[in-house]
């Protein structure tokens, strides 16, 4: 039951447990029991929304995606400067990746100059790492597996020349 039961939070993470428990053929017991037993183990982390970037004062936030690549540690490998990454709070979302870099975080902040000033003064001082890429982002088209956007068909402006 319980991949089932994860797979329908991950669709939608505010279905009741009378619901959750219905699609699942089990009791309403067993479900909210098993979902306390996930929280509780650290299996589920926490509910989040999918919000769009419309929403008041969604617009004010500046996300940037920081590649790095680090010198990993003897004892350690990547997970030191990883974890010392992760304490800060301007960072929402931290990966190791295969490839040209070695850890992928996601970074918000109020303007263009904090972010950057984050990765000048905290991120490019940690020990072992060795550069970064940074790229902001502009516009969002999917998140979690929802599409941003509506369907609504876009026209380029006329150019004339």
């Amino acid at each position: 039951m319980q991949v089932e039961l994860i797979s329908l939070l991950r669709a939608n993470a505010r279905m009741s447990v009378a619901e959750l428990a219905s699609r699942l053929g089990a009791a309403e017991a067993d479900v909210a029991a098993a979902l306390a037993d996930m929280e509780k183990s650290g299996i589920i982390r926490g509910y989040t929304a999918i919000v769009s970037d419309e929403a008041p004062g969604s617009e004010q936030r500046v996300k940037a995606l920081i590649e790095v690549k680090v010198t990993p540690n003897r004892d350690g490998g990547f997970d030191r400067v990883a974890r010392r990454i992760a304490k800060f709070p301007e960072v929402t979302d931290l990966c190791l990746l295969s490839g040209g870099y070695d850890l992928q975080l996601t970074v918000e902040g109020d303007s263009l100059q904090q972010v950057a000033n984050f990765v000048a003064a905290k991120l490019a001082t940690i020990d072992g790492v060795i550069s970064t890429s940074t790229g902001f982002q502009l516009k969002k088209y999917k998140e979690s597996g929802i599409i941003m956007q509506s369907d609504e068909e876009y026209e380029r402006l006329k150019v004339c020349l």
